[in-house]
């Protein structure tokens, strides 16, 4: 079946074409136009593509094509219209015209401009729920159009679901519904706009508010969307093997690199490619409700993910996974088996436990189920479609450099011009609305400075390119601040909790140190100094059970590790290397340098009142700062392994040390260091 939503009212088809169109049940062959069948453009003279599978919701923005209306494609879509302008009302047996008519005000968003639109409906409801989920109970309604010259509820009104909490609940909970996802049928778009084989959409979703009634109650209003209701994905790694569709995870993905990094849309369900109830990732983890796990909602994704065909035609990159992980996905036997919405707080704990929360960790707590309702879909079964269609053929995809809205190719532009823009009696078609628009972009101008964004942020989804593309400005090239790095240092975290571990089963320790690694090479400092630390055998607090056999090129990676936290500003890592340059142990292949070692000492010191690139104040005083003055001023009174003997330098150093030891209350050591600052002092004078 194909979904045709009309954006209000219906009109009766043109007199002309009524003897030559025979109402039958419609079908795909219906929609399937050959490329011989377009025409020339005769203001473009650019070939129109190969049409594909896609409803009037969700096709592509044309230049308009007068010329077409006598073309077979014209002729199809006009049978394609007639055929469903003869299907009878799926909710007719419920007898709406024995409903009260009611009175709502109805809010929108604009998710491009970011304003929200109201005016006022006329509906029916009815007065119990016919379906409910975990959060969510469902009432059906119709809406009259708002162009209609009539209160003919057969003709002029949409079937709708209305949908309400069950439980008391914030009202702003539903104006974040909406925004969610009216943002994400933005992406939608977006994604639609580079060509894949199949067009996705997210549907109108809108408050509708009841004044006249007690506490002017809320409601989600959604077109009723007839066909089979499928969860392709959620919000927590669960992969639908069943059916192999590639489009919604292809989405998934690409939205992900399309913002670079910083939100992702899952939770992808619905009829077709006509999705509802999707859910958002986002870096930082606070916007778009409970269900928003932020990077460790991301990191769940990309472990049962696999690159498809569609991913590599939009040119996405892989993301990194260890060979292991990658047969697992590739044997289908990673993804999670639960497939409801978790909500955050209940997802899997990914912070390093205490030895007695390790024995009782909590598996996820409650669902977010708000409108996964299978009551919500009608008995009528949806035409499976094929899905060898979701992947290209030998020509690949072919990218656009313009914007297509989902309005409609020129073919449909035209049936829509005859059938809902241009009534019968020949009066001129009416202005378009936004707040009747299906699609959430209006303005080129804002279009145009929305994809420019979008194409300035985006990043590839390996470890690789994250590199280079850091490399090449600077100010990016520091720890801390890649998302990138913080979906792998979740990834790792993970394993160490045997998340994706089959129980009493050890977790995969390698595909764990492979996604800190990786982490590291992102800049997150606090893999970084993990990663150094299980090189070196140091004690870690991140994947504790891992211990690395001694070898000189485990203690070099430890050491250019170390040296990088260093340069970070961590202070535990120059002072851990200033020592090694100092006593020469656990230098790998490097060379023994006070040189080095003083440089370091410096830093330390300094860093005392600073802050790291991770934004932390590091605080410990186990090595205090006199401490770390005095053997600055030993080494330059010993002088060697590259360092100059310098008296004044060692006098200065040693009161510098004697009063900070006073400051710290350490009275005697004080007293021992302006005994050699008075020592060193007397021996530069006689150099």
């Amino acid at each position: 079946m194909v979904h045709f939503e009309a954006a209000e009212g219906r009109t009766r088809l043109d007199s002309d074409g009524d003897d030559c169109v025979i109402p039958m049940p419609i079908s795909l062959d219906d929609l399937k136009v050959k490329s011989d069948d377009y025409i020339e453009d005769s203001i473009t003279k650019d070939k129109v593509p190969d049409a594909k599978y896609f409803s009037v919701a969700m096709g592509q923005k044309r230049k308009h094509e007068p010329c077409l209306r006598k073309s077979k494609s014209f002729q199809a879509w006009k049978n394609a219209v007639a055929k469903i302008r003869s299907m009878n009302d799926p909710w007719e047996k419920f007898h709406f015209e024995d409903f009260p008519t009611e009175k709502a005000i109805r809010h929108r968003y604009n998710a491009l401009k970011k304003e929200w639109v109201r005016d006022e409906v006329t509906v029916r409801m009815e007065s119990t729920p016919f379906g409910h989920g975990a959060m969510r109970e469902c009432f059906r309604m119709k809406k009259l159009s708002n162009f209609s010259r009539s209160c003919d509820w057969r003709s002029n009104s949409n079937n709708a679901v209305a949908k309400r909490y069950m439980s008391p609940v914030d009202p702003k909970m539903y104006f974040e519904e909406v925004k969610l996802q009216m943002d994400a049928k933005l992406w939608g778009e977006e994604f639609n706009r580079h060509n894949p084989p199949k067009k996705v959409d997210c549907c109108q979703m809108a408050v509708l508010e009841f004044p006249d009634k007690p506490g002017r109650p809320l409601y989600h209003v959604e077109n009723f969307i007839e066909g089979n209701y499928v969860k392709y994905n959620s919000n927590s790694g669960f992969v639908k093997d069943d059916i192999q569709r590639q489009t919604p995870h292809a989405f998934s993905h690409f939205t992900f690199e399309r913002s670079g990094h910083e939100l992702m849309v899952v939770d992808i369900q619905g009829v077709g490619d006509l999705y509802t109830d999707p859910q958002i990732h986002t870096a930082c983890g606070t916007e778009y409700g409970d269900g928003n796990l932020g990077t460790k909602g991301m990191a769940l994704f990309f472990h049962s993910h696999h690159c498809n065909n569609i991913c590599r035609s939009l040119g996405l990159s892989q993301f990194d996974l260890s060979p292991s992980e990658a047969e697992e996905i590739k044997n289908h036997s990673c993804s999670s088996t639960q497939s409801n919405t978790v909500l955050r707080g209940n997802e899997e704990i990914c912070v390093i436990p205490s030895e007695y929360e390790r024995t009782h960790l909590t598996e996820f707590l409650r669902l977010r189920s708000s409108s996964s309702i299978s009551s919500v879909v009608s008995d009528t079964i949806m035409e499976d479609e094929p899905e060898e269609d979701d992947t290209y053929g030998s020509t690949g995809l072919q990218f656009n450099c313009g914007y297509d809205s989902g309005v409609g190719d020129s073919e449909k532009r035209q049936v829509l011009d005859i059938y809902h823009l241009q009534p019968p009696n020949g009066r001129a078609r009416r202005q378009r609305f936004i707040s009747e628009s299906g699609s959430t972009t209006s303005n080129d101008e804002e279009k145009l400075l929305f994809q420019e964004l979008l194409r300035r942020k985006s990043k590839p989804s390996c470890v690789a390119d994250e590199i280079q593309s850091r490399s090449l400005v600077a100010k990016e090239d520091r720890p801390g601040n890649s998302i990138l790095g913080k979906i792998h240092l979740d990834l790792a975290r993970y394993h160490e909790l045997s998340r994706f571990s089959s129980p009493g089963d050890e977790y995969d320790k390698t595909a764990a140190l492979f996604h800190l690694r990786r982490a590291a090479d992102c800049g997150v400092l606090e893999a970084v100094i993990a990663s150094a630390r299980i090189y070196l055998q140091l004690p870690h607090n991140i994947l504790e059970d891992i211990d690395l056999p001694f070898s000189l090129e485990h203690e070099d990676i430890g050491l250019d590790y170390m040296t990088y936290a260093a340069e970070a500003g961590d202070r535990a890592a120059m002072i851990f290397l200033a020592k090694v340059y100092d006593t020469g142990l656990n230098l790998g292949t490097r060379v023994r340098s006070w040189t080095e070692a003083v440089r370091l000492y410096s830093k330390a010191v300094a860093a005392l009142t600073e802050m790291d690139d991770d934004g932390h104040f590091d605080g410990t005083m186990d090595d205090p700062q006199y401490q770390l003055i005095a053997r600055q001023a030993e080494m330059y009174r010993d002088g060697g392994f590259g360092l100059e003997i310098n008296y004044a330098k060692a006098a200065e150093l040693f009161s510098t040390a004697a009063d900070d030891a006073m400051e710290s209350m350490k009275g005697r050591i004080a007293s021992k260091y302006y005994e050699l600052a008075e020592e060193m002092s007397a021996l530069a004078e006689e150099a």
